[in-house]
Parts: structure tokens; sequence; C-alpha cells
């Protein structure tokens, strides 16, 4: 497994919170927290940005895709609303999350809370080539649950 180096710069309101870090050897995304000055209670049916208190710097030809806790959503139905959010190797604002509360019950957000996973990936970037045709396959313009159910 490759690693690559991130930049990361701690704002003022994100001192004292843990780095994001990986929490197991083989894990894909780093945990993302809240670095709220004062709690965050989210109703059902209401979204807010969280902050998370860093910037960073992705090398050119990465990116950072902001995802949902898999626990968060099953336990609370807690998800990132632009899921997966992505963060382009130019950006250097604070890394923010849009929280959605899907849940029937209101969802409280503490300083310090993880609140969402990120992972960093490299990416392509497509040529465009305009033509007049495509070439056939087997599914051709077939969607949105054409391959039925089972």
């Amino acid at each position: 497994m490759s690693k690559v180096p991130v930049q990361i710069k701690i704002l003022p309101h994100g001192e004292g919170l843990e780095l994001p870090h990986y929490a197991s050897a083989h894990a894909a995304g780093v945990d993302l927290r809240a670095a709220t000055a004062e709690d965050i209670t989210l109703a059902p049916g209401e979204h807010t940005l969280v902050p998370t208190g860093f910037c960073m710097a992705l090398p050119e030809g990465f990116e950072a895709q902001v995802r949902p806790r898999s626990g968060l959503a099953l336990k609370h139905g807690i998800s990132v609303l632009n899921s997966p959010g992505t963060i382009d190797a130019d950006y250097r604002g604070e890394v923010g999350v849009i929280l959605i509360n899907h849940g029937h019950d209101p969802f409280h957000i503490q300083r310090g809370d993880r609140i969402a996973q990120m992972v960093v990936a490299p990416f392509c970037q497509a040529e465009w080539q305009e033509t007049e045709s495509l070439e056939d396959s087997d599914r051709g313009a077939g969607g949105f649950g054409s391959s039925g159910k089972r």
C-alpha cells in the first residue's frame, strides 16, 4: 500500500482535536471530527455544515471524498448530503461536512464527535471527444433498473 503526503493546517477552532488518522492498518478512510464551538442539534430532515477545523493541500492528481460513517447512518439515519463530497487538489479552504438527518429523532453533535470519513484517492481527467455515434454494447441505453431486481 502506497502513502501520499498531504499537508494539513489546523485552524484555531480545530486546535486540541485529533488529527485525521486511520483507525486500522487496512482502513481506506480517516474519521473527520466536528470542530464546533457549541453543540449542534440536527432535527429530522434538517441539514447543516459542520466544520472540521483544518485545511489541507492534496497533491496534484488526487482528490478527497467525504463519505458518511456507516454506524451513524445505520443507527441514527445521519448521512453526508452531497455524498460523496469531493475536495479538489487545488482547494485550500476549511474541510466542511454537510450532514443531514434522515432519522426520526434529533441528532446531537458535540465537539470532537466523529461525523464522517474521508478517502484520499488518485483520479484522472477525461479528454472529451465529440462523435456522431457510439460503439454498441450489450447493455445499450438500458438504465435505471433495466437489468432487473434479481
